[in-house]
């Protein structure tokens, strides 16, 4: 633990140049004491490490020592595409070698491109999480990773929608982080408990005989097993494919209906937010032209009618639902409940604009 934390404040060194103690132990998450003694200990191994006094000091390298223990390890260098990423590394529980990769990466290039790498770090940021809402807690996802890099089976129990917990025996393929939630994509493996769960979603990358994969959303997942029993992944599988089809397939099932709708002038923003950006930009897209007073006639996607009901009340005044008759007549019966609440009388067909 010490000598790697020792290569760790030498590489610091040597990629920003000057740090004093309390940086250093910021960095190093310990205490300015112990970068004191880890500075000593560095002077008595021969490197050449300087302790510049006065408000602006701090310690520094000999001008021109570079140090060649910057070779990357096996797993350094796999977590290198997540050094950007610091919030799904550590939930990988790979945020120290995924820090050190980088950390040692800077110190291998040369000032200039260190120097650009460095900015680019501080002027650009990805937060995955989409807003008002927090990531999901996955406390398993560092041992399905595991399992998913070793290529072993996993015995899981899975939280479905309905009541009822269910048993998979799995075979994982590989991990998908989408706005937040982590998803397994795995294929059956064996003998299984309880009615079938995760959305089946066939792929022509994906294995040409056996079950299909399907997806699982780690949060859901109650308690998992890494199994001795390992299994060969399907060299044809591509886990990008696999997702890219499966999200297509997805939206498709999740906006069986249709509605038709009018939209005043001006609430083309907040419907984007209500429905969602895509839907949205189709439906103006393949809008005719306005009428009159402005308003636009669109045809929406949508889940249902319940949950139709719910998203297009948000819009308020500023849109009217013209079919299917059972939407238009729920969200009445809603706005009518809404005047009683509120003692307003409302002449019910009325139309706004």
């Amino acid at each position: 633990m010490r000598a790697s934390r020792l290569l760790s404040l030498l590489l610091l060194l040597q990629a920003r140049g000057q740090m004093t103690a309390t940086e250093l132990s910021r960095e190093l998450e310990v205490s300015v004491r112990t970068v004191y003694r880890d500075v000593e200990a560095l002077s008595a191994a021969g490197v050449p490490v300087y302790a510049d006094r006065g408000p602006a000091g701090g310690y520094r390298l000999l001008d021109g020592y570079r140090t060649r223990l910057t070779g990357l390890t096996a797993e350094e260098a796999s977590s290198l595409f997540l050094a950007a990423l610091p919030g799904p590394a550590a939930e990988l529980g790979r945020s120290e070698v995924a820090a050190a990769a980088e950390l040692k990466l800077l110190a291998a290039l040369p000032p200039e491109p260190r120097s650009r790498a460095a900015r680019m770090r501080e002027r650009f940021l990805l937060d995955v999480p989409g807003w008002y809402r927090e990531s999901d807690e996955v406390p398993l996802l560092a041992e399905v990773a595991d399992a998913v890099w070793e290529e072993r089976e996993i015995q899981m129990v899975y939280r479905r929608w309905g009541p009822q917990d269910v048993t998979r025996r799995v075979r994982p393929y590989g991990l998908v982080l989408k706005g937040g939630s982590w998803y397994l994509v795995a294929a059956p493996a064996g003998p299984s408990t309880g009615p079938s769960t995760g959305q089946a979603a066939g792929s022509p990358a994906g294995p040409p005989a056996g079950p299909a994969p399907r997806t699982y959303r780690i949060a859901r997942i109650l308690s998992a097993e890494v199994l001795p029993a390992r299994f060969t992944r399907p060299e044809d599988f591509d886990l990008a494919a696999f997702w890219q089809e499966y999200a297509a397939d997805f939206r498709t099932r999740m906006y069986p209906a249709q509605a038709v709708v009018r939209l005043a002038p001006g609430a083309e923003g907040m419907l984007r937010v209500t429905a969602g950006t895509g839907p949205v930009e189709a439906a103006l897209a393949a809008a005719g032209p306005p009428e009159p007073d402005g308003w636009r006639v669109l045809r929406l996607p949508i889940e249902g009618v319940r949950h139709a009901r719910w998203l297009l009340l948000r819009m308020g005044a500023d849109l009217e639902v013209l079919e299917p008759p059972e939407l238009r007549a729920a969200v009445a019966e809603s706005a009518a409940a809404l005047a009683r609440l509120y003692g307003v009388t409302a002449e019910p067909g009325e139309r706004p604009g």
